[in-house]
């Protein structure tokens, strides 16, 4: 492992702060994109706490809602693996 800090798999919470900072990513080919390549891409919006990956989408985690909503403004309908999110 590089030097990196591996973020966390909890995506869950409840409180009303973490739901608006959390992005959901749909429409996802899990087969082939991973969660480290979900960091990566979001990762340029803002500091991400966690990201979990389930079959066919995905949850990204940030830190404000300011980047969540950053993410979704840049990433919506952008193709990835072939896929539209």
């Amino acid at each position: 492992m590089t030097g990196k800090t591996q973020t966390s798999n909890v995506t869950n919470k409840n409180d009303p702060k973490s739901i608006n900072s959390r992005v959901f990513i749909g429409n996802l080919n899990t087969a082939i994109v991973k969660k480290g390549d979900i960091e990566a891409i979001f990762a340029k919006y803002g500091k991400i706490v966690g990201c979990s990956v389930h079959k066919g989408y995905a949850f990204v985690q940030y830190m404000s809602e300011r980047h969540a909503r950053a993410a979704v403004a840049g990433e919506n309908a952008r193709i990835i693996a072939g896929q539209p999110l």
